[in-house]
């Protein structure tokens, strides 16, 4: 069986606090991009178990995939599992800020439930996926929310941007997350994105940002002048997407202007 782990964008991202066991709180907003995915495959192999991965570049060690470490998860409750071959495609950038890995890691959990009749819940799911990382949990159940705590509080909203187009740019720098959090400076402030997110998508770059944008956009200046390419081009709203690298832009229905980016850059239209 085939599945499609897809990426996410984050509308707006803030950082509210850092907790007693070494978590940041936050406040974000998570929507899944679905035409931009990986592909996973998981069927039983008499030969025994493997793990393949065409497309981009892997971590060095394929022990610290998030599939791997899935299936591990999953075998220490059910040792009953046949020996797997997974296959594993790479089509969304790595350390981008679009939650690939993380999404890879919990649409495992999701296809070894279905393909071997697990029963488990979608909470249940939600409970392995936080321990794979604090991303994961969403792709569970994969709707537009608003995402608060380390990630693991995820409440549905009524987002729909399926009138828009959304311009995903990555400029392939890596980002360290750690350094990223590192750079911020957590102050006591009131955020409401819960309440931003529904105002006009046009008054959104007024109201919503990410708290990673300052510090990340003035250590790699080219990340910086790829949102200003995107308001240049029409965007309704643009933005980094969580540490980075990637940004997006929103735009109207229909319009795709010609974005010139520099040679190896990553473009998608979604």
């Amino acid at each position: 069986m085939v599945v499609f782990p897809n990426a996410k964008i984050n509308i707006g991202l803030y950082v509210t606090g850092k907790r007693p066991d070494g978590y940041h709180e936050l406040q974000s907003v998570f929507y899944p991009l679905e035409r931009l995915h990986d592909a996973l495959e998981i069927i039983p192999h008499t030969a025994g178990s493997g793990f393949q991965v065409t497309g981009a570049v892997m971590e060095a060690d394929p022990s610290e995939n998030l599939c791997i470490k899935a299936l591990h998860l999953i075998r220490e409750e059910y040792p009953q599992l046949p020996p797997l071959l997974m296959h594993l495609h790479k089509q969304i950038p790595l350390g981008a800020g679009m939650g690939g890995g993380s999404a890879d890691g919990a649409f495992t959990i999701r296809l070894l439930n279905t393909c071997f009749s697990l029963g488990l819940s979608e909470n249940r799911m939600k409970e392995l996926a936080l321990r794979l990382g604090s991303d994961c949990p969403f792709f569970i159940s994969n709707r537009p929310s608003f995402v608060t705590g380390r990630g693991e509080h995820i409440e549905p909203i009524n987002l729909d941007l399926s009138g828009y187009e959304i311009l995903v740019l990555n400029p392939g720098i890596h980002v360290s997350t750690a350094w990223a959090f590192g750079q911020l400076r957590l102050e006591n402030r009131t955020i409401k994105l819960d309440e931003w997110i529904q105002l006009p998508v046009n008054e959104w770059r007024q109201s919503i940002s990410n708290d990673f944008e300052v510090p990340v956009m003035a250590a790699y200046p080219q990340i910086a002048a790829l949102k200003s390419t995107l308001y240049e081009a029409g965007a309704l709203y643009a933005s980094m997407s969580g540490s980075g690298s990637t940004v997006f832009g929103i735009f109207p229905k229909g319009q795709k202007p010609d974005i010139k980016i520099q040679p190896g850059y990553f473009q998608k239209w979604t």
